[in-house]
């Protein structure tokens, strides 16, 4: 069985470590902090002393970092996977990053005959804990078949978009949407709310309508009008995804004048909501007093 390894024991690293290792796989992890090490432990995962020890000694390295700039240097720093991985090492990175990073670290990856493939996950801590995550894959197909059981075993759904860099091109367009929908999922019940419908109702109605979505199906029920506000994803990690949207965009040179009011509305709501605040709390700005947290 293939000697699994994960660098970035956070939120979403550490479940991915312990599902794994509830199905029957050697685990091993590393992260900077020794709070996430302590807590891996408890999980049965084995830790590594160094990154470099970590990448030296597996045959899949599992990446869960916060940032593309992350990836490059667990890539390319002293000690990383350039220098550290055998030949024939497989690494899954389940990072939103951006397509030209997966497909730059690919390319010097692959002069060590290290195969690489961009994998971002969705489904939250909640997902990543019971193995029931959806990930968005970038890979050739044989660097794919060869990784196949262990994403089957940390996943519900996997979905082969295309080669390396297609993953997180479809993962920051499934998050400009849920960024979309959250906000346009509140301005809805909002405005039925001040017509005398009560939100519950008209989320039932959304739910059996055309204009359902994720949000309104999921986020809404979940997160939002039961106040709890406690999904695991930031307003940080949502704002930095928006952020890798228009930079496409940009990139791109497309205009997508909707798209863009949406990253707008994001980026000025640092203003009232801190990064380390949950992203479905998008919807105070919406309507407070509806939606508001309970004291």
């Amino acid at each position: 069985m293939m000697r699994i390894g994960v660098l970035g024991l956070g939120n979403m690293g550490a479940g991915m470590a312990a599902t794994l290792v509830s199905k029957g796989f050697s685990v091993s992890g590393f992260d900077l902090s020794s709070t996430a090490l302590a807590k891996a432990a408890q999980q049965s995962v084995k830790i590594a002393t160094s990154a470099a020890e970590l990448t030296s000694s597996v045959d899949l390295l599992i990446l869960s970092l916060p940032k593309a700039e992350h990836v490059r240097a667990a890539c390319l720093d002293d000690g990383g996977i350039f220098s550290s991985g055998n030949r024939g090492l497989i690494v899954v990175d389940t990072t939103t990053s951006t397509p030209e990073m997966s497909r730059e670290m690919a390319g010097i990856l692959a002069e060590k005959g290290i195969d690489f493939m961009d994998a971002p996950v969705s489904g939250g801590p909640a997902g990543a804990a019971s193995g029931t995550m959806t990930m968005v894959i970038g890979a050739k197909d044989d660097v794919l078949t060869k990784a196949l059981p262990v994403l089957e075993a940390m996943s519900g759904t996997r979905v082969h978009v295309g080669d390396v860099g297609a993953g997180n091109v479809v993962k920051i367009a499934n998050n400009l949407l849920s960024a979309a929908h959250l906000i346009t999922t509140a301005e809805a019940i909002s405005l039925a709310a001040q017509a005398g419908v009560e939100p519950d109702k008209c989320l039932a109605g959304i739910n059996a309508g055309s204009g359902r979505s994720a949000v309104s199906q999921v986020s809404f029920p979940r997160w939002i009008t039961s106040k709890s506000y406690d999904s695991g994803f930031t307003m940080g990690l949502m704002r930095k995804d928006t952020g890798l949207a228009l930079a496409l965009a940009d990139q791109l040179g497309m205009a997508l004048p909707l798209s863009r009011e949406v990253i707008r509305l994001w980026g000025d709501s640092r203003s009232t909501l801190a990064d380390s605040e949950d992203f479905n709390c998008i919807v105070l700005r919406t309507d407070s007093a509806l939606f508001g947290k309970e004291k």
